[in-house]
């Protein structure tokens, strides 16, 4: 095995199930294994022209693209739209209501911003990127990424409205 090989193996090994969640967040599932296979292909092809320090970045952004590519619309407004997924927690809160009320308004307030935000917002919440390395998905400078990730964030908060407390659960914590 050569050293670009060994650097491809060691590149798929470290990335591949970032990329994976990257993808299925933003397409149907029967979407997904196509469009992370043609990634790690244009890698494989271009292998010189991918950063050292920067795979994961750069493959998210080669995937964007790809999924981009998928659809005249979304090319045409260069954005990829990003689905809320939620994981189910195996765990269960003690007062589970409470965090199903949470997860709906947060649902419904994430449905309530333009795809363009939902992709700056993702990138840093779902995808765990940091600002340079979501500017470089995105084809940015970080500047402009910032900018938008900070508006995006105050719509999200808009959204969601002011925080209230529930006055038929505030009697529970103390006994009179």
């Amino acid at each position: 095995m050569g050293p670009a090989e060994q650097r491809f193996r060691a590149m798929y090994a470290a990335t591949y199930e970032d990329l994976s969640r990257f993808v299925r967040r933003r397409v149907p599932p029967s979407d997904a294994e196509d469009i992370v296979a043609t990634v790690f292909a244009v890698a494989w092809r271009r292998l010189d022209d991918v950063p050292d320090q920067h795979e994961r970045p750069w493959l998210f952004g080669v995937a964007r693209n790809v999924m981009a590519g998928q659809s005249r619309w979304r090319l045409r407004h260069g954005v990829v739209d990003v689905r809320m997924v939620v994981a189910v927690d195996p765990a269960p809160e003690p007062d589970g209501a409470v965090g199903v009320a949470a997860r709906i308004d947060l649902v419904r307030a994430w449905w309530t911003l333009s795809a363009a935000d939902r992709e700056v917002l993702a990138l840093v919440a779902f995808d765990g990127l940091s600002e340079a390395e979501a500017a470089e998905v995105l084809g940015c400078r970080r500047s402009t990424f910032r900018m938008r990730l900070s508006r995006s964030r105050r719509r999200l908060r808009s959204a969601l409205g002011p925080a209230e407390p529930a006055p038929a659960l505030e009697h529970l914590g103390s006994e009179s």
